[in-house]
């Protein structure tokens, strides 16, 4: 009977904190994802500008490869201190700074001119957003324990394949009808009307967003010693420190070169995609916005039922390592079948599931050990060195198509390092994964 009674309570108390996490995502999650679109559009919407602005200002591959990929350097320099300065001061008020000023710099890339212009307005727009993403994965720590984080985590990052779905058909809409509109371009506008609204949502977080769940006013006293009490029973068995400590913890740096090799397919996909089906024989802006969002419709389904797997098993590095395989199979699958337009695209559609699959459940891993400041400087080391791969991967692909004009030589690049990161990734062994 006893026995009966402590499963019924048990069963109470789980029902209970479902119903408060249910609570704090429907009010955290959905302004975090609109944040995130917001981001991944001002991000990579110039792999849409290119299909007119490149032929506009005379660019060639490699000068748009650059511009694409400086962006990253700007981040991977801010990157550290912007996230550091976050968990000093506060979510709400560093993430509304970093969105309102990369939403200026992003719509003032309309008036770019020159190759000089465009890697300026890009370097200092990718340090502008330095620390969001970043950011965001600590925040994430301060309201879920690592058991309910992945499902979170990759609600969160189901903005990327949304941006994809939405801004694919969007961006092609906006350069199809807007082009000649008030003497600008279709790419014009395409920078503007992406990036001025993520200045309002900026000015919506400085007023929504709480720092800790002590802010919470929305939840009850009880609901918010529930959180906190899950939190820091997580947090006693995290590594403490600042800096110094995380550059000398080896497992750091491993996860770095790992991310590095996953968001290498990332963004090979991202900045590549609209001028791969372009090249497939699809000419019209708008119907290559539309078959875009096809990959990342995928995508998404995929990165949700992995992330739930790898939550339920409360495994990690498996879930990574067989989806950046598959990732990589898609990779090539897209190369081979090249001449097939519709083979093509489903081997880039099997790509994209297998890199957004991926993504959620690797930041299961430093966060299941870094904690407080560690944290904060060590999520960050590894996004900004990983997100270097923003910079090279479009900037090595634009060389190759330079030289062998075509992509597919690009394709298998990324493969291998999709293949390398799943590799490496079953050797990064934490306390709480297996």
């Amino acid at each position: 009977m006893t026995t009966l009674n402590a499963a019924a309570n048990g069963d109470v108390e789980t029902s209970r904190a479902d119903a408060v996490y249910r609570k704090v995502g429907w009010r955290l999650i959905p302004l975090l994802f609109v944040c995130y679109i917001a981001a991944y559009l001002d991000r990579v919407n110039v792999g849409f500008a290119k299909l007119q602005m490149q032929s506009a200002l005379q660019f060639s591959e490699t000068v748009y490869g650059l511009g694409a990929g400086i962006f990253f350097i700007g981040y991977f320099l801010f990157e550290v201190p912007s996230n550091v300065i976050l968990h000093k001061v506060g979510a709400r008020r560093w993430i509304a700074r970093i969105m309102i000023t990369w939403g200026l710099l992003s719509a003032g890339t309309m008036f770019v001119t020159t190759p000089q212009a465009f890697y300026i307005l890009r370097f200092f727009l990718g340090a502008a957003e330095a620390g969001f993403f970043p950011g965001i994965i600590l925040y994430l720590t301060y309201w879920y324990p690592a058991h309910r984080r992945g499902k979170a985590t990759s609600l969160f990052l189901a903005a990327i394949p949304f941006a994809g779905i939405l801004g694919g058909p969007f961006s092609g809409w906006i350069l199809k009808t807007m082009n000649g509109v008030n003497g600008w371009d279709g790419w014009q506008w395409l920078f503007l009307l992406q990036g001025l609204p993520t200045v309002a949502i900026g000015l919506i977080v400085l007023g929504y967003l709480d720092d800790r769940v002590r802010d919470a006013k929305w939840l009850t006293m009880d609901e918010r010693e529930l959180v906190a009490r899950d939190i820091a029973a997580e947090a006693s068995g995290k590594a403490e420190g600042g800096v110094r400590s995380v550059l000398a913890n080896p497992r750091v740096w491993l996860l770095a070169i790992v991310y590095f090799c996953f968001t290498s397919g990332l963004y090979g996909i991202s900045f590549w995609l609209p001028s791969i089906i372009k090249a497939l024989g699809v000419n019209d802006p708008l119907n290559v916005g539309l078959l875009s969002a096809v990959p990342w419709t995928l995508g998404v389904i995929a990165m949700y039922l992995v992330a739930r797997s790898a939550d339920r098993m409360l495994e990690r590095r498996w879930h990574s390592a067989v989806s950046g395989v598959v990732g990589a199979a898609g990779l090539i699958l897209s190369v081979v079948f090249h001449a097939d337009a519709m083979m093509s695209i489903a081997g880039l559609t099997l790509a994209t599931m297998g890199i957004m699959a991926c993504l959620p459940v690797f930041w299961g891993l430093p966060t299941a050990f870094l904690g407080g400041a560690a944290a904060a400087a060590g999520i960050a080391l590894i996004n900004s060195i990983g997100n270097l791969s923003g910079f090279a991967a479009p900037y090595l692909i634009g060389m190759i198509k330079d030289a062998t004009q075509s992509t597919d030589a690009g394709m298998y690049m990324l493969a291998v390092l999709l293949l390398i990161g799943a590799a490496l990734v079953l050797m990064a062994r934490t306390p709480k994964t297996r």
